[in-house]
């Protein structure tokens, strides 16, 4: 994943990311605090969430409203857009993460991956200046293992 410097001036959005099951329900599941520049795309928040997961950035995904049940999401952000697929939402690849999470506490649905259906909450924990020679995004913080992406490792297929 590409790391950069933050812009001058630019704040950096603590966005905590917790792996979920379907319904929204996140205790026990692992997190990340990913620290990412205001300025960065909803496509760069995505490879810096599954990045911090040690996944494969293989699959579409969306941001989406409502976390319970996002097809019935009122605000929403996809891959689809981007690419000509027909889409009732605007495209992460332009969408700014500071447009989107406006006030902490504000949380979202990523969903990674419409086959098996990752689902992470991602929240806006909290705001800070940027380090003079910090290079974003970067995971400030891992708690719990990240579940495998394929299956188990002794899996067979």
């Amino acid at each position: 994943m590409r790391k950069s410097k933050a812009k001058a001036g630019e704040r950096i959005y603590l966005m905590k990311v917790t792996s979920s099951d379907w319904s929204g329900n996140v205790r026990g599941h692992p997190h990340r605090v990913i620290a990412i520049p205001e300025g960065s795309t909803l496509y760069r928040l995505a490879e810096a969430i599954v990045d911090g997961f040690r996944f494969d950035f293989d699959h579409a995904f969306g941001f989406y409203s409502n976390i319970r049940q996002w097809t019935k999401s009122e605000e929403g952000y996809e891959l689809f857009a981007d690419i000509g697929e027909e889409s009732k939402f605007d495209g992460v690849e332009r969408t700014k993460i500071g447009k989107v999470f406006h006030e902490t506490k504000k949380k979202m649905l990523f969903l990674f991956d419409y086959g098996d259906e990752w689902h992470f909450i991602v929240e806006l924990k909290g705001i800070e200046p940027q380090s003079e020679n910090a290079k974003y995004p970067f995971v400030v913080e891992s708690v719990g293992d990240a579940p495998p992406q394929y299956g188990e490792p002794d899996e067979e297929f």
